[in-house]
Formats: structure tokens, sequence, C-alpha cells
């Protein structure tokens, strides 16, 4: 088949690689038919080199039709329409029933660390061939896939599979008092989630970016929207009588502009040789925080500030004094995506389409064209905000 393959940091390209095949009971064979590059998927492009093998496969978005099951498999069948969650959880173990299936005991990545495995991510998550591709095996598919009808188009529950619940859960981890105000750093496609679910929720949403591209896309959906630097800063401190939101959602993460030494950091980690890389990762990795300290800045005094854009650094600056002056409640994590599908699938299918999930993508491209989709996602060229692959079956 043909598939998404990381090749060394900025290069990833599409090439021939064997098809997936069952190895478990439990397993299933999804023969994908959209795929989306996220925003994680750029740290891996560049910032987490160390941890890839060239020929891994990217992808953790994605949705298809169900090929083939495992003698497990009992609740999904061939012909299933399906949506696959990028976290890869048992639905059984301890952390599963406790709503925590982003540290599923049964996938956790223990030789690194790191909680369950993920699809398409790295060393660091268990280095499991991704959606980015034209078929996919899934582990415990029972549980991990979410069943669909098979009327609506597959942008309306393609991002079930991470960035519509990832934006869900950090808007839930901000706890906003009914009524209240919430501000959401970056308006890429997930920032553009967090602040419509923020809106849907009948918050007052205020978001800062300084692509106007995503700052229109977001005012098409009553958010109230701002150019990155002190003059947004300030309109935000005076819309809340100057004390900040109540909560800030850090949709950003290590991507963060601002940062010029970090950034730079990240480069040469990128680049170093495997051992030395990871080793320079693991102890004196730092983030691009500009995301971050603003968000500290901006929140008010006994507010929330909630991660939902990725970090990765061990060794990252954290300005505790104000974080215990101001008394603010942090929450982070990755998603626990089945703890939000019950929530969502009856929004992404109601004809409203009240989070506006067919107001997201603005190129779809054939899978062919992963490098240069890729490169264009990076750089935000030509108003790109959120890219989908089509597989397109031979």
């Amino acid at each position: 088949m043909r598939a998404v393959t990381w090749q060394k940091p900025g290069d990833v390209s599409v090439e021939d690689v064997p098809d997936p095949v069952l190895q478990a009971p439990g397993d299933a064979i999804v023969r994908i038919t959209s795929t989306a590059i996220c925003g994680s998927d750029l740290h891996l492009y560049e910032v987490l080199g160390p941890y890839m093998t060239a020929g891994d496969v990217l992808g953790h978005e994605a949705m298809g039709i169900v090929e083939e099951v495992g003698p497990g498999v009992t609740r999904v069948r061939p012909g299933d329409r399906v949506v696959v969650p990028f976290t890869i959880s048992c639905g059984e173990c301890w952390m599963c029933t406790r709503g925590l299936q982003s540290q599923c005991e049964t996938t956790q990545v223990t030789d690194q660390g790191s909680g369950a495995a993920l699809f398409g991510f790295s060393k660091l998550y268990g280095q499991i061939p991704g959606g980015q591709a034209e078929y996919l095996r899934v582990p415990h598919a029972d549980y991990g896939l979410i069943t669909v009808g098979a009327d609506l188009p597959d942008e309306r529950y393609l991002f079930l599979s991470d960035i519509l619940p990832t934006a869900w859960q950090g808007v839930m981890y901000a706890d906003v008092p009914e009524g209240g105000t919430l501000a959401v750093l970056g308006l890429g496609p997930l920032g553009q989630f967090a602040a419509r679910i923020g809106v849907h929720r009948g918050y007052r949403v205020f978001a800062i970016d300084p692509v106007p591209e995503r700052r229109d896309m977001a005012a098409r959906h009553g958010v109230e929207v701002f150019d990155e630097g002190p003059e947004g800063i300030e309109a935000i401190k005076d819309a809340t009588a100057g004390r900040g939101p109540d909560a800030v959602v850090d949709a950003v993460g290590m991507e963060a502009h601002g940062s010029p030494i970090a950034r730079t950091a990240h480069q040469i980690m990128g680049h170093l040789p495997k051992a030395a890389g990871r080793k320079a990762m693991e102890t004196v990795g730092v983030d691009r925080l500009a995301a971050l300290h603003t968000s500290i800045d901006l929140v008010r005094r006994g507010g929330t500030v909630s991660l939902s854009g990725v970090y990765g650094g061990t060794a990252s600056p954290m300005p505790l004094l104000s974080m215990f002056d101001k008394q603010i409640q942090f929450r982070m994590g990755q998603c626990n995506v089945r703890s939000w599908t019950e929530d969502l699938l009856p929004l992404v299918e109601d004809a409203a389409d009240p989070l506006g999930v067919t107001d997201l993508v603005t190129h779809r491209l054939p899978l062919e064209e992963a490098s240069a989709a890729y490169a264009l996602f990076q750089k935000k060229h030509d108003g790109c905000i959120k890219v989908v692959l089509d597989p397109g079956h031979r």
C-alpha cells in the first residue's frame, strides 16, 4: 500500500510499505477514506526527529471502512464505517474504566515512561504505524473504533479522531463558570474548535492569533478575535473589568512564535544523532513557551489555564512565582477520546452543524501530495488551516 513516511526532519514522502495484517484477535483492518494532517504531526516533522526512524508511517486522524476483523472482535464488522481515535486503549483496565483512556494500562509505552500508545507518533508512544495510508491496523477495535452513519460526508466525522474531542476536553478542563469568559490562544484547527465549543456553551470567547485567515474563520463563529501582541491582551483585559478571562485554553503548545532561542534549540536537537538527540530532549529539552507564558499573564487570579497544545520539554522554565501568586489552576494531558464520544456525536450529526465541522478544511489533497501538504500546513501558505488527504485507493 501507499503511505506517508517520515524520512528526516522536514522531509516526508509517500512510499510503498507492506499492507497491515491482523496480529491479535482484537485487531481490525480499516480501509482509510480520509486522513488529516494535525498540528502534532508537525512536532514529528521538525522537533522530535531523535525519536523517529526513517520509514515510520505517520498520521493519527483517520476514518474509513472496516475491511477485516480478528476472531475476538464482536462489535464491529466488515463494511462498518468508522472513525479511529488517535489513542489506542483497551476499555477494560483501571485507567480506561475511570475515563483516562490516554493512560491505558494495557497499551502504555512503559519502556519510554509514556502513556497509552498512539497511532503514527514516534518511539515515545509505541511507534505504531499511522493512518496517513491506504490501510490501518487498529488494535482493540471493539472498544477503540467509533461506528458512524453512512449518509453524511467524512468531514462531519473525521475530527472525532482527535482535534474535536481534544478541544472539547480542553474547554471542559478550563472549568469556565456559567456565562463566563474564555480566551483561546492559537486559532489553528484545535483552537478553532476550542473557541467554537466555548461559544456553543454560552461563554464570551476571545481568541488571539497572528494569521488573518484564522481570525476571520473564528469570527464567523461568534468569537472575538485579536492579532498577536500587547494590544490584543489589553483589549481582552479591558473587556473583563481588568481581571482577565476566567480561563485560557493554550491551543498552541511547543509551536509557539516568539521563542527564537527555544526554536533554535529544537532545530539543533532535531538534527543530532539519535541517541544524543534523545538525551538532550530528556534532560535539557525546552519548549517554545511564549503562548504558555501569555496564558499565565492573561488569565484572571484564581482562574484556570488549560493546555491543549502539546508540550514536550523536560527543562522548560516556568514562572512559579506568578503562578503561585495568582492562584492559577492548571489542567492538561492527552485527550481521553472515548470519554467524549457520546457528547460529540449528536453535535457533528446535527443538521445545524453547531460546531462548524464543515467550516474547517481549507485544502483537500491526494495522499500522493503529502510532502507538499506538510510544507503548506507548516508554513501556513495559501490560507492553509486544515489539510485532509484522500488515499484514493488504486
